[in-house]
């Protein structure tokens, strides 16, 4: 499980594919083995999620294959 404090003190990063405009951005964490935390850049001391590894690196290789609908 992942403590709150070890969200607060974690290294997020943004995509390199944001743009800064717009401010529809994601940040997510390294480091936790076997989760990803993602959370809403616009709101650093909101919530985040934390997803399984692997179902994120499915979500990512989907949204790079174009497979998903944005709107």
């Amino acid at each position: 499980m992942i403590t709150a404090h070890e969200l607060r003190t974690a290294f997020w990063r943004k995509s390199s594919y944001s743009n800064g405009e717009g401010g529809n951005c994601i940040e997510v964490a390294d480091g936790f083995p076997g989760v990803v935390p993602v959370r809403d850049s616009k709101d650093p001391d909101g919530p985040a999620l934390a997803f399984p590894a692997d179902s994120w690196a499915s979500f990512v290789t989907a949204v790079r294959r174009g497979a998903l609908t944005v709107f």
